[in-house]
């Protein structure tokens, strides 16, 4: 039987043998803790390539994605100052957030938890599980840019009025690319 190929993408920019093995296929999928240390290695390896790709723009932020695998979604996303997600939830996948320049405020809340508030300053990371809402924000007065991860790729977000309205149970949405193995 054969083995179906595996699905690499890699934005031109980062088309390095250091993404390429960053990235390496795993099965199934990634933990936060891999996806903590995928996205705190390439802003610290990577810096150079990723600031001078970063463009900062109005209304909307702007956002490229680095690299896309069957387990793991990469993404570079900028910040001016006061602009910020809607809360929101990652559809069932594990996540995480490297900030490459700036500071980045976090509110955040798994179901049936507490509201909580961090402050996250250039070299900060941290990977998250499934279950975890949150709306991320520049509050600061200078821009700020971020590299995120995210495992399984491609899922869908919800959205929420308010972290006050996260459900009690964060259930996975379907990936359009079908289960994992």
């Amino acid at each position: 039987m054969t083995t179906p190929a595996r699905t690499h993408e890699i934005h031109p920019a980062l088309d390095t043998p250091l993404l390429h093995d960053l990235i390496s296929d795993r099965s199934p999928l990634w933990t936060p803790a891999d996806l903590r240390t995928l996205t705190s290695t390439v802003a610290a390896r990577l810096r150079a390539p990723l600031t001078e790709a970063a463009e900062f723009t109005e209304p909307k932020r702007w956002w490229a994605r680095l690299a896309l695998t069957d387990e793991v979604e990469l993404w570079l996303l900028t910040w001016l100052p006061g602009q910020r997600t809607r809360p929101h939830d990652h559809g069932g996948a594990s996540g995480s957030f490297t900030v490459l320049l700036g500071e980045l405020a976090e509110t955040y809340r798994y179901p049936q938890g507490p509201i909580r508030h961090r402050l996250h300053k250039t070299g900060a990371a941290l990977g998250f599980g499934q279950g975890r809402a949150h709306q991320v924000q520049n509050l600061g007065t200078t821009p700020a840019a971020s590299v995120h991860a995210y495992s399984p790729p491609l899922v869908e977000t919800r959205q929420y009025t308010s972290l006050r309205d996260v459900p009690h149970e964060i259930p996975a949405l379907p990936h359009p690319r079908g289960p994992h193995q």
